[in-house]
């Protein structure tokens, strides 16, 4: 809490999301990567949800992504995004695969088109992406 307002941007981290969090923090996105099909997957969860294996690991991700869709967000009443709006809520499909929640920075949003590339960038912690 800022100034005992509550925020609403900043995730809670529990024990298994505490790697990714601190990761972010430290400014590396890590995803997770199944050892029996080898496919990634984010959001991180403690088995593959392609083959259901647990035996996933945290790995490094490249930062670099294409934006597969996206919306512009006019009106948000929760601190702090009623400060930040008009904004761009996004979805990014990471190199390594899976695909991501995010907002996209740095960017009018009448430029953007699908298939853009974009880059890893981290406000406060948090993962968010501007056209490379």
């Amino acid at each position: 809490m800022a100034g005992g307002a509550p925020r609403f941007d900043i995730p809670e981290a529990d024990a298994f999301t505490r790697t990714y969090w601190e990761a972010a923090a430290q400014g590396s996105l890590l995803i997770r990567r199944c050892a029996d099909c080898g496919r990634a997957h984010h959001y991180p969860r403690e088995f593959c949800p392609h083959c259901w294996s647990e035996d996933v690991t945290w790995e490094p991700a490249s930062g670099h992504a294409t934006l597969y869709t996206w919306s512009v967000v006019h009106r948000n009443d929760l601190p702090p995004f009623g400060e930040r709006v008009p904004y761009v809520a996004a979805v990014v499909d990471l190199a390594e695969g899976p695909r991501m929640m995010t907002e996209i920075v740095e960017c009018e949003a009448a430029g953007l088109r699908a298939g853009t590339a974009v880059e890893v960038r981290f406000r406060d912690g948090i993962p968010v992406f501007r056209p490379r």
